[in-house]
């Protein structure tokens, strides 16, 4: 089987996590489904991500791009009280290794007395 972009877009729509990928302008470019159906029309490929993000925001991911460039990658960003979810900022590489943009990884909290229960019924209960 050859890996194409289709191929790919499906995995991506089959990961039960919201994927949205931002160029270093800020913009969205790609969204997999989980993120379609969670964002709706707060998010849209092509617009600003600070149309949904508040701009004080912006010195915050900027200086996480600060450090993707001198090489960190996966950081922490905060603990959402609001959904419970831990927030990473993760800094996406091209094959050189230079920072093309990034997207945001949430860890959505799971029920200890229940851990069978898949990430995607989570999301079907928090829509």
């Amino acid at each position: 089987m050859e890996i194409t972009k289709d191929v790919l877009q499906s995995i991506l729509d089959a990961y039960p996590y919201e994927v949205v990928f931002v160029d270093r302008t800020h913009t969205v470019r790609w969204m997999n489904r989980t993120a379609q159906v969670r964002y709706g029309q707060r998010v849209i490929i092509g617009n600003s991500l600070f149309n949904c993000h508040n701009e004080s925001t912006k010195p915050k991911i900027e200086e996480f791009l600060r450090r993707a460039d001198a090489g960190e990658n996966e950081m922490f960003e905060t603990y959402n009280r609001k959904t419970g979810e831990r927030e990473f900022f993760v800094p996406v590489r091209d094959a050189e290794g230079t920072v093309i943009g990034y997207f945001e990884r949430h860890e959505v909290p799971w029920d200890a007395e229940d851990p069978a229960v898949p990430v995607g019924d989570y999301w079907k209960r928090r829509l």
